[in-house]
């Protein structure tokens, strides 16, 4: 049986420019309104499909580089497209952000938001290389969501992922042993409390400000939630079942959402914090290893 067109965009994480107007595009907005001053050079961790980059440079004229930093070579390749009229302004690298290499920029600005969860439990390799590559008064602005867990870690889109795979047949109360036995840890999980985030940041950066809202996310059909959980989550969640059902799962993910809108009038709330952090005096400083001024 040949893949349905949502496990083919799940493989891919196409789709998620459109996928991104549900909740991700609100932190874009928000985090660059937060940018001052004439910046020269922006980094965004988790660049994805190019979209902070395209808008940072627009909005900001003296960028003189903006570069993104993404593991997806088919986000790579949409970037690409996407940022091709501003030339060498902008510069994309494929990376692995729980181990990522040095570059030759020193950056007023850094970003990366909706993505800190994916590097679960080496956050602190990233806060690290943030500290090493913001210039002098730099600010690395970031994003993080806190949905409330229950006892098995699982909340926000693990719930919606439970709910699925009950409808398709699996108990409720054996979806914590599923992901488990698949390796799969609960984005409930792998998203850190805020004080948890304050002690894994804090040898390298400190907390210049921050704020916060309540991101919600509504739905005008399932099939619109299907396409967003394909193109945000992937197969991250799928592979806990034989391919030939995973196209049932992401429809069975887009029901529930659906069910949810109809019942609550949204599919989900939580709390997002915008954290504006600056690298510790040491790294402020002239002085020691740092890469080279871009």
């Amino acid at each position: 049986m040949s893949p349905s067109a949502v496990e083919i965009q799940a493989r891919t994480l196409a789709g998620y420019a459109d996928a991104s107007r549900l909740r991700q595009v609100q932190d874009r907005d928000w985090v660059l309104d937060r940018v001052t001053g004439r910046p020269e050079t922006l980094i965004d961790l988790g660049s994805g499909i190019g979209q902070l980059l395209e808008s940072a440079l627009l909005r900001f004229p003296s960028l003189r580089l903006a570069v993104g930093l993404e593991r997806s070579e088919h986000r790579i390749a949409e970037a690409a497209q996407r940022l091709a009229p501003f030339g060498e302004r902008s510069a994309l690298h494929a990376a692995d952000l729980t181990a990522p290499e040095q570059l030759p920029y020193r950056a007023q600005v850094i970003t990366q938001t909706s993505v800190l969860h994916w590097l679960y439990p080496d956050e602190d390799r990233i806060f690290a290389w943030v500290a090493a590559h913001l210039a002098p008064g730099g600010r690395f602005l970031l994003t993080t969501y806190h949905p409330a867990r229950d006892a098995h870690g699982l909340g926000g889109e693990d719930e919606l992922v439970r709910e699925a795979l009950a409808a398709l047949g699996t108990p409720a109360e054996d979806v914590p042993a599923l992901l488990a036995a698949h390796g799969v840890l609960p984005i409930a999980t792998r998203t850190r409390t805020v004080d948890e985030l304050l002690a894994v940041l804090g040898p390298h950066l400190r907390v210049a400000d921050h704020d916060e809202r309540d991101a919600v996310v509504g739905v005008e059909s399932a099939a619109q939630y299907e396409h967003f959980h394909a193109a945000t989550f992937g197969d991250y969640y799928a592979r806990v079942l034989p391919a030939g059902r995973r196209a049932d799962f992401y429809r069975a993910v887009g029901a529930a959402a659906w069910r949810r809108q109809g019942e609550r009038g949204h599919v989900s709330h939580m709390p997002v914090r915008l954290w504006e952090l600056t690298a510790r005096e040491e790294f402020v400083s002239e002085t020691g290893n740092r890469p080279s001024r871009a």
